[in-house]
């Protein structure tokens, strides 16, 4: 009767998971989402508000309760000793010039960044604690469950163990890249015999991930706000610049196949000559040459760092974690530029992935005789969030008729009509996904074949960049004849490239490149989402649709029916289906 909530307690994209005693995910869910607040920075992962419900419904009465998080002990303790010397003193902060150091960001910035981390760290599990204290104050004196511990686990072996555990392999290797852990911003990890071990851990304030968000502000964007992906989405676009590159190249070297970073005066001197050739009319769209030539820098980067984790640990299966996994251009070639054969990356490779991290290091810790979940529920399912409630749709179905329940099967008949005649359908069914991805539960989703229906998402719902692309969902089945070297791909998490001779059929979802981020549907991960594609296929003759997240540029991925409806009401989408329920802009024939 041991349960073990995780919290994700990085400065961004806090996250919580409860995990059962047999190592079950019960649910999984970013606090960005229960915010409305976009990668909900400096947010608590476990607002005491949301905790009472949460153990109500996963925790039975009388457990027991661990908390783990994902950032080491001895970071911890480091943290508190740096708050207690003034070094997050944030008046002095802001009177203290901004300089560029060796994790390619500014001092005062990096500064700021670390107290916020110290103050994630102090507040993680308050929430908790609050909501089991109200719990005990309201019901007799008989709380839901008693905490058993406090628990910290390093940051980037939270990583590996949320990616490891959750693959589909017995044996791999882990390679985790990110903007920074507690000694550097990368390791690897192995897999054997359902044991973790470090192979090893990279010291040093040099980062793949802060080089990536310095070519991100440099080209006109903002890593802070996570902006990061804009590069990938604007590389195709551009040009190698051999300038740029060569300037580029001076910021790191490969020496007996590790990564050396370039110092904090050549940091300095590399962005203002990369400063002085940005053109001066970038506007909204960024610097595409820059993008191009950041894309592949990453690329090369991460060949360094790949070819180093088959030196130390080969073997079929990779495994790549931490916030460069969200990279799916380069996650598309990884496998065809190393000796790996296989590749997995979870649908939350970035931070708040660390919260299933971290509720495994301690069940782990607790169960020597655990080796991770069972094999039926691996790889693990990315439908782990909350579930929407279709009340507030039944109460508008008395009084607007346009609101109606027509069962599962009339639901995915009439919105694959809707896609098919080239309208635009909001699609929720389910437990909501973990990570940054909307993977067929709540999505926006499209006809793929007319040329303009990118733009016309972008145009009526979206409100975003136009160099963005949009995914392709496609039954899995049908990859490989649409896709060349076609690959499973459940998260979105690679891109591949689509066959010559089929490219004019789906324009909308073929990127520059001739790439497509793809998500593979398949009926046993996703049944309802498997059936519309099916059906829209039958009326189109195009297993694919567009795919894009349910929200807005700028807000996270809806959370209620009632964002739901507010969306539909305020954008250009012609319906939005909740579960059996489905509300369309024009009236029922």
């Amino acid at each position: 009767m041991r349960y073990y909530l995780g919290l994700a307690t990085t400065f961004h994209d806090p996250a919580l998971a409860l995990v059962g005693p047999d190592g079950a995910v019960l649910f999984a869910e970013a606090a960005e989402r229960f915010l409305q607040y976009k990668r909900a920075p400096n947010c608590e992962p476990d607002p005491g508000t949301r905790m009472g419900g949460l153990l109500q419904e996963h925790v039975p009465a009388g457990a027991e309760l661990v908390i783990a998080s994902s950032w080491g002990g001895q970071f911890a303790d480091f943290l508190k000793g740096q708050a207690a010397s003034g070094a997050f003193d944030l008046p002095a902060l802001a009177a203290h010039p901004s300089t560029l150091n060796r994790s390619f960001v500014p001092e005062r910035a990096e500064r700021i960044f670390i107290a916020d981390l110290h103050a994630m760290q102090a507040r993680a599990g308050n929430g908790t604690i609050l909501a089991l204290d109200n719990e005990t104050r309201g019901f007799g004196g008989r709380p839901r469950a008693t905490i058993a511990g406090q628990r910290r686990y390093t940051h980037h072996l939270a990583h590996a163990a949320y990616a490891l555990w959750g693959s589909p392999f017995s044996e791999a290797t882990a390679l985790v890249v990110d903007g920074m852990g507690e000694t550097g911003s990368a390791a690897i990890f192995r897999l054997r015999d359902g044991r973790i071990e470090e192979v090893r851990r990279h010291r040093g304030r040099g980062s793949v991930g802060f080089l990536y968000g310095l070519v991100t502000d440099l080209a006109g964007f903002d890593q802070i706000k996570g902006e990061e992906w804009k590069i990938m989405g604007l590389a195709p676009y551009g040009r190698s610049d051999p300038v740029l590159m060569d300037l580029l190249r001076r910021l790191y070297s490969l020496e007996d196949g590790r990564l050396r970073f370039a110092d904090s005066a050549t940091v300095q001197t590399v962005a203002a000559a990369v400063l002085a050739r940005r053109p001066t009319d970038l506007g909204e769209q960024g610097w595409a040459d820059l993008a191009r030539c950041g894309q592949d820098i990453f690329s090369e980067l991460m060949d360094g760092l790949v070819a180093e984790a088959w030196a130390l640990a080969p073997g079929e299966n990779l495994v790549i974690a931490g916030g460069c996994g969200l990279n799916s251009s380069y996650n598309g070639r990884v496998l065809a530029r190393s000796g790996f054969r296989r590749l997995h990356v979870p649908s939350a490779p970035a931070d708040d992935g660390n919260a299933i991290g971290a509720a495994w290091l301690a069940l782990a810790e607790d169960r020597p005789d655990w080796t991770g979940p069972k094999a039926e529920a691996r790889p693990l399912t990315p439908y782990l969030g909350s579930i929407v409630s279709t009340e507030p749709l039944a109460r508008m179905a008395a009084w607007e008729p346009r609101a109606r329940c027509l069962g599962y099967e009339g639901v995915t008949r009439a919105a694959a009509t809707i896609l098919a005649e080239g309208g635009l359908v909001g699609w929720v069914q389910g437990r909501a996904e973990f990570g940054p991805r909307a993977l067929g539960n709540r999505s926006i989703l499209a006809d793929p074949r007319p040329a303009h229906a990118k733009d016309a998402l972008n145009a009526k719902v979206k409100y975003r960049e136009a160099f963005r692309p949009f995914a392709p969902s496609i039954l899995a089945e049908a990859g490989p004849d649409w896709f060349e070297d076609y690959a499973d791909s459940p998260y979105m998490e690679r891109t591949l490239v689509w066959r010559a001779a089929v490219r004019d059929r789906v324009p909308a979802v073929v990127h520059a490149d001739g790439t497509g981020r793809l998500q593979s549907v398949t009926r046993e991960r996703n049944p309802r989402y498997a059936a519309l594609i099916a059906a829209f296929a039958d009326l189109s003759g195009v297993p694919i649709l567009l795919n894009t997240s349910f929200n807005v540029m700028g807000k996270p991925i809806l959370h209620t029916a009632e964002d739901a409806i507010l969306m539909f009401t305020t954008t250009g989408l012609d319906a939005v289906v909740v579960e059996d329920w489905i509300l369309t802009k024009a009236p029922p024939a």
